[in-house]
């Protein structure tokens, strides 16, 4: 298997160590910091699934595609022709930040011999809208989408920690194309460490997903408190309540449902089940406002707000909430000069 992670933060490192320690072959396209770091020391994960490290040896790191296709790839470096007789990669990870998937796919477009005749390419990214965003530039049975709700933090820009796992890695995809394609991936995933499977359903899991994301991420980084908090206070509780209830309207009136029919079913688990194994963590959109990058709001409380117009639905909360968020990101990107 021929694998270019596209992405070189938390979750593309992880995914980069699951390939690596299964065998497959793996080349990083990421930041020139992180692919300097990745040549000179090479790529370590540690975590609650234990610790594996690779030397630079064992992998490509590049930080563009041009210089991917002018020998940065692994196969290169061990002599091997790339321009030859090569089909390129079988599988292409995405995970880049939601709002670099338009980069993505234009990118990755207008470089057709990246992909492999019969390759795919697999979102493991947060939010909703990044599949359309491909299908504008690729058919809709090479695009995959997958579900992580497993906690990645980068330690060092080579070194990546797997602090919470809550469920499997689910793939799947949201056009009805072929899962079989999948399955590989999924064994080599499982193979290197993290548990993963293919579903018919991926997308109630990315509704699910986008649920507990926006009833905790904009409130956390509002609040600057980790989600148990959120969930010990009454009046954080209920923000979040209403958050989820207009998040199901907007959903049902789009056509789309996840694994619970109604937002009492989902809270009662929300409260029960999702949040208390999570209650140390902070959100990734508070991470990123003290970081002083873009947040990925857009596609999670913004894309409930554009849905909610789209369907006249009504999404005052959600509004607010991303409105705020959208405030803090720009303050923050101002003072670090962003």
């Amino acid at each position: 298997m021929k694998a270019l992670i596209y992405g070189g933060g938390a979750v593309g490192l992880g995914m980069a160590s699951c390939l690596l320690s299964s065998g497959e072959e793996v080349d990083i396209i990421a930041r020139e910091g992180t692919v300097s770091a990745l040549r000179k020391d090479g790529l370590l994960r540690t975590g609650i699934f234990g610790s594996v490290e690779f030397g630079a040896e064992e992998f490509g790191a590049v930080a563009s595609s041009d210089e991917l296709l002018q020998g940065g790839r692994r196969r290169v470096q061990d002599g091997d022709s790339h321009i030859e007789g090569d089909p390129g990669y079988d599988y292409i990870l995405i995970s880049t930040k939601s709002f670099g998937s338009a980069t993505a796919a234009a990118d990755l477009s207008s470089r057709p011999e990246i992909l492999a005749p019969a390759g795919k390419i697999v979102l493991f990214q947060n939010g909703w809208g990044n599949a359309e965003i491909f299908n504008e530039h690729f058919p809709r049975d090479k695009i995959y989408s997958a579900r992580v709700i497993t906690g990645f933090k980068m330690t060092a820009k080579n070194a990546v920690e797997v602090t919470v796992h809550a469920d499997s890695i689910h793939l799947g995809s949201l056009f009805g194309s072929d899962l079989g394609p999948m399955a590989p991936l999924a064994g080599a995933i499982c193979r290197g460490g993290i548990p993963a499977q293919v579903v018919p359903d991926v997308g109630k899991d990315l509704w699910a997903k986008i649920l507990y994301n926006c009833a905790l991420n904009p409130l956390g980084a509002i609040f600057g408190v980790p989600y148990g908090v959120l969930g010990e206070n009454p009046s954080s509780r209920e923000m979040m309540e209403l958050v989820i209830k207009e998040i199901f309207s907007v959903m049902e009136a789009a056509g789309n449902e996840t694994h619970w029919s109604t937002p009492e079913e989902y809270t009662a688990v929300f409260y029960e089940r999702l949040l208390p194994p999570t209650a140390g963590h902070e959100s990734s959109t508070l991470q990123d406002i003290r970081a002083g990058k873009p947040t990925e709001i857009e596609a999670l409380s913004g894309a409930v707000v554009r849905l909610g117009e789209e369907a006249g639905v009504p999404t005052p909360v959600n509004w607010a909430l991303y409105k705020m968020v959208k405030f803090m990101e720009g303050r923050s990107r101002n003072r670090s000069g962003g």
